[in-house]
């Protein structure tokens, strides 16, 4: 036996470790409370005290700008500051984020009118900005892409659990000691993911020491020819990157299904526990309940069909029918005569979202070349976040005009129907 077979069968007996998936466990930690931040202002503009605070009871319009705003900035800098995020590497950029984001929060919590309350929703924009392409870059960095389905699912469980958590969280916090504080605690938990970041992460596997040389190599062996494939393309600028994919029509069904998705999800968000509460007549605590609903069954359904994804080894079947179920179940919550009969079904239209995300970005890691997944990341996300402004804006409109919630819940139908056509062109092209 040679020396090189010796070493072989020697690296073979290392146990593996497995970093990866603590690195998994703490990008779903820093979503998890990415997404308790941006939620809390659902739960306000249902509190009378802060709407009188901000001058904006009775003004639906004005109510929908403060998840619209957010949106807009979000959405913008996801296009222009996903380039710098891929120039300093995902660790350090999502930092960067979680610090900015953690200002903005204590900027609202200070807010004496409606317009610094507005400015500290846009600098949350800024903040969270690079966050979400960084977590596509640190997947695609660190898995094969067998395993990027599981991965990815068990980060976006954060997508879930965040409003899972938020929602009757912030209705004790809020009810018992006002809406000041829920601000401030936010800032304070944003510490956690900082930490944890900055101690568990390295941009590559190969930076962090705790990643043994079993690891190692099954990541290596893992990409491969996907690695072999794209340094074929040598060292690319920004624009070569976004040439990659930009006149890729794959892109563009991901990036529209993508906001559809977005839309249905701002939109509820911003507007579900007001619908529950003046609407359909629950109570304060019924109404922190039944708005986690949507999110916990949201939570098994991304688990179970990120795992499903790997193992069928095709995705767009489950993007479109997250968008046939949540277009179909919204639609019969809209016209149930029973209020819990409605509660249930929009809870089931919504938690059909995370059927379709772990096979979304599994999409884009496939079509999107590794050198330009952190900026094609930030131009899908960016786009879709942007488009998904005006849902809360286009609901408070629609209940303004109209008087009633109906013509805003199928605004979320009509998305549906549009999303899922999308994807049934990639069902069909076997992706």
């Amino acid at each position: 036996m040679n020396e090189n077979q010796t070493a072989a069968n020697d690296l073979t007996d290392i146990k593996r470790t497995k970093q990866r998936w603590v690195l998994a466990r703490v990008l779903l930690l820093t979503l998890l409370v990415a997404y308790v931040d941006r939620v809390n202002v659902s739960v306000l503009v249902a509190d009378p005290l802060f709407l009188n605070d901000m001058g904006i009871k009775g003004n639906p319009v004005a109510m929908g700008m403060l998840m619209s705003v957010f949106l807009m900035a979000y959405g913008i800098s996801n296009v222009f500051l996903s380039p710098l995020g891929d120039y300093l590497g995902p660790r350090k950029a999502m930092c960067l984020s979680i610090f900015l984001w953690s200002v903005a929060l204590c900027l609202g919590g200070i807010a004496g009118t409606f317009a610094v309350m507005l400015g500290a929703r846009l600098l949350l924009g800024v903040g969270e900005a690079m966050h979400w392409p960084m977590q596509s870059k640190f997947v695609k960095n660190w898995f094969p892409p067998g395993e990027r389905g599981k991965a990815n699912s068990l980060w976006l469980f954060g997508l879930f659990i965040g409003p899972a958590l938020a929602m009757p969280f912030f209705t004790w916090v809020i009810k018992s000691f006002g809406w000041r504080p829920s601000f401030f605690i936010l800032a304070a938990i944003g510490l956690v993911p900082l930490l944890l970041i900055w101690k568990f992460t390295r941009d590559f596997p190969h930076e962090l020491k705790s990643v043994n040389s079993a690891e190692l190599e099954y990541i290596e062996n893992g990409m491969k020819a996907e690695r072999e494939a794209e340094a074929q393309t040598g060292k690319v600028s920004v624009w070569d990157n976004i040439k990659l994919f930009i006149s890729d029509y794959r892109f563009w069904l991901v990036t529209i299904y993508y906001a559809c998705n977005a839309s249905i999800w701002w939109g509820s968000m911003a507007w579900l526990p007001s619908y529950l509460k003046v609407s359909r007549g629950f109570s304060w605590a019924e109404m922190g309940a039944l708005s986690s609903l949507p999110y916990i069954l949201g939570m098994i359904s991304v688990l179970i069909c990120g795992w499903w994804t790997d193992k069928v080894g095709r995705r767009a079947p489950f993007s479109a029918a997250s968008m046939l179920g949540a277009a179909l179940f919204v639609y019969l919550g809209a016209h149930a005569p029973d209020n819990m009969t409605s509660a249930i079904f929009i809870s089931l239209g919504i938690g059909s979202l995370g059927i379709g995300q772990p096979a979304n970005w599994s999409l884009l890691q496939q079509i999107v070349p590794g050198k330009a997944i952190g900026t094609g990341a930030g131009v899908m996300n960016g786009i879709a976040n942007g488009a998904a402004a005006l849902a809360p804006l286009i609901i408070g409109f629609l209940i303004s005009t109209t008087g009633s919630y109906i013509g805003g819940l199928m605004y979320l139908v009509f998305l549906g129907a549009v999303g899922c056509l999308g994807m049934l062109i990639l069902v069909i092209q076997k992706y």
